[in-house]
């Protein structure tokens, strides 16, 4: 398979005099797109090795060779089966991870109510977040560093949100009921606080995956809740949420979902996220990360790794898989130099 490997260098500044050694971290977001129809099925696939996207993912991975990882719309297992059989593949490519982590996501997490308004209950929409089944289109991380104790926002509730802009129907009242907006999480997916011990040192990850904000109707209820999950992140960076803001060094990384510039969603809140005085944006020359063309979207930028403003950026790039068979969206990957041993 044939790949595209673009990269773009950063002037590296030498500080005379004595500082802490510095060393440099791989971070990576790569949206595989390998979720399936039902449980078990991911696992069944990685382990008959006959997946022609299982292996394009494999491939890019590969090539970008990540100290750290990202994955979306990757399904959960409780025992992580899935994810280690994926490990495992990779190994046979001298890739190894053997710290491997995942939560249970919001996707597919049953409600037993109707959060659509179509009337009917049980079905994906129903569900916290949109799936099939608990676990479908989870997020996974992979890493070659030691993963330290997580925190999971995954269950705080979108009305505790500050300015939080909830649908309506027409006259005013919740849509689609005011009980279904009562039980309603933020997080389609999940938000995540995860360490990462570089040489006993933590580089926190605050990842997550937004819902698309279409596939809605007038009352914008994707579109309003997207606007929101990505809205949680600056909130706790300014200390507004009823959680202690992270300590840098951090990254900011995951599936938006929303263009800056383009297209559907409040694209508005995503610049205001790029803005934000703890965050950098050193993938913004980089251009589209994903390929909606099949949709009639055509090439938006949408997949985001977002360093602290103390972290040192060193080389930036993405990897593209040249097939039908691999995921629409590019990995994209950020060098950074991280402090140790302070």
């Amino acid at each position: 398979m044939k790949l595209m490997f673009v990269a773009i260098g950063f002037v590296m500044v030498l500080f005379w005099g004595m500082a802490a050694p510095a060393q440099v971290i791989r971070v990576a977001q790569y949206n595989v797109e390998l979720d399936r129809d039902g449980p078990g099925l991911l696992l069944r696939d990685i382990l008959r090795d006959e997946d022609s996207k299982i292996s394009a993912a494999q491939d890019v991975i590969t090539r970008a060779d990540p100290d750290v990882i990202l994955l979306n719309r990757f399904d959960y297992d409780a025992d992580l089966l899935a994810l280690s059989a994926f490990a495992d593949a990779l190994a046979e490519y001298d890739l190894r991870y053997p710290h491997r982590f995942a939560l249970p996501p919001n996707s597919g997490l049953a409600t037993g109510l109707d959060l659509d308004g179509n009337e009917r209950t049980g079905e994906p929409r129903d569900a916290q977040g949109y799936g099939r089944f608990h676990g479908q289109s989870g997020m996974a991380i992979l890493s070659k560093w030691p993963i330290g104790t997580a925190t999971d926002f995954s269950d705080f509730m979108w009305k505790n949100l500050p300015n939080a802009r909830r649908p309506t129907r027409p006259d005013g009242t919740p849509f689609p009921s005011g009980d279904a907006q009562d039980i309603q999480r933020l997080s389609s997916v999940g938000h995540w606080l995860v360490p990462i011990l570089i040489n006993g040192t933590p580089l926190t990850l605050l990842a997550f995956h937004a819902t698309p904000p279409v596939f809605d109707g007038p009352e914008d209820l994707n579109g309003l809740r997207n606007r929101d999950e990505i809205r949680f992140w600056p909130l706790l960076l300014d200390a507004s949420l009823p959680y202690t803001p992270p300590a840098p060094p951090f990254v900011l990384l995951g599936t938006l979902n929303v263009d800056p510039d383009q297209g559907e969603g409040y694209r508005d809140t995503v610049r205001d996220l790029l803005a934000h005085p703890e965050l950098q944006d050193p993938l913004a020359l980089l251009g589209p990360t994903v390929d909606w063309t099949d949709l009639g979207l055509g090439l938006m930028r949408v997949d985001y790794i977002l360093p602290s403003g103390n972290l040192r950026v060193t080389e930036t790039g993405t990897v593209v898989a040249e097939s039908t068979d691999a995921s629409r969206h590019k990995l994209i990957w950020v060098d950074m130099a991280i402090s140790v041993g302070e």
